[in-house]
């Protein structure tokens, strides 16, 4: 399972939401489920931005 923090944590050096979108879609091969467990602490990041995530991975 992907969680979300753990993403966000081996990857310190995203500086944007779509850099986060990105990885999501390059990641979610070797992953069959994620679990959005915090919030991305991004300043551009959307308000419905577990929608984009959750889209992102499926």
């Amino acid at each position: 399972m992907l969680y979300l923090s753990e993403l966000l944590m081996e990857h310190h050096d995203l500086d944007s939401f779509d850099q986060l979108v990105e990885l999501i879609n390059e990641v979610k091969k070797q992953e069959r489920f994620f679990r959005m467990d915090v919030k991305p602490p991004f300043t551009d990041t959307p308000e419905n931005w577990e929608d984009r995530l959750e889209a992102a991975f499926y």
